[in-house]
């Protein structure tokens, strides 16, 4: 699923493309409803909260996308093609138009209903309107495990399975520490490093946490290959000797979702 920057990094794609002028918008496969609603209005902006990007067309209609696993936009250029697929929104701009297909979500929402969905959600790293003392108080009462934690998108709005690895590891963090047992000196050094390398992230299009110590050209190893590109510490490199220490990489499986983390780097 993606992160919270790739959403970002589309926000910001379609608010340059698209915002300010007349959005002509239908459902090729037919199953967003809302779509009439909001064709040949002007879209007045694209932004994101956490995994979730919101296309305001002004009082009482935003169209809310979450990708979910299989979600993906396609951007095209005019003269506008033919629909292949199953196109669930087709945006068409000025001199360009983007497809959507296989989203969770693709509804219109009333103010009140973005209202509900802010509400819902935890702080946002990469939100100037971000508090990260919001978080915090979840954090420092719960007994649940600041992996789970950093995970829940109540708690924390964007983070994912790749910055939440990656973010323990650079903090020497074991992931099993319950919320409360976190002080909160580390707290706000994880928020910042979260705000840093996610603003990396939308910057480049891919997660890098990898010191400049560490990386390929540096210590002379093979750069990673995976199709989630960028340069990691732990995230699926179960097994594999850590850049830091040596030891092995381990993985298990907590919440439902797979855990990377270095045993020795982040001990009990």
């Amino acid at each position: 699923m993606p992160e919270g920057h790739t959403l970002h990094r589309l926000a910001r794609l379609h608010q340059r493309r698209y915002a300010g002028a007349v959005a002509h918008v239908s459902s090729p496969q037919g199953r967003f409803g809302g779509a009439s609603t909001v064709d040949g209005r002007v879209l007045e902006r694209a932004e994101a909260v956490g995994k979730h990007l919101l296309h305001r067309y002004g009082p009482d209609a935003t169209v809310h996308v979450h990708l979910g696993l299989y979600g993906t936009f396609t951007e095209f250029a005019l003269p506008e093609p033919a629909p292949t697929g199953q196109v669930r929104m087709r945006l068409v701009g000025r001199t360009t138009g983007t497809d959507l297909r296989g989203p969770t979500a693709c509804e219109l929402l009333t103010d009140e209903g973005v209202d509900r969905l802010f509400a819902r959600l935890g702080p946002d790293p990469l939100r100037k309107d971000a508090d990260p003392d919001r978080a915090w108080a979840r954090i420092s009462r719960s007994r649940t495990s600041i992996a789970v934690l950093l995970l829940d998108q109540t708690v924390l709005a964007g983070v994912g399975n790749v910055y939440r690895a990656e973010v323990l590891f650079r903090h020497g963090i074991t992931p099993m520490l319950p919320g409360r047992e976190l002080g909160r000196e580390q707290w706000e050094l994880i928020w910042a490093d979260l705000v840093h390398l996610m603003r990396d992230g939308v910057r480049v299009g891919r997660i890098d946490t990898v010191a400049p110590e560490h990386m390929p050209e540096a210590t002379g190893r093979a750069p990673r290959q995976d199709r989630h590109g960028g340069e990691v510490y732990v995230y699926r490199r179960t097994g594999q000797e850590c850049l830091v220490c040596g030891k092995p990489v381990a993985t298990r499986e907590l919440a439902g979702r797979n855990l990377y983390w270095c045993p020795n780097c982040q001990p009990e």
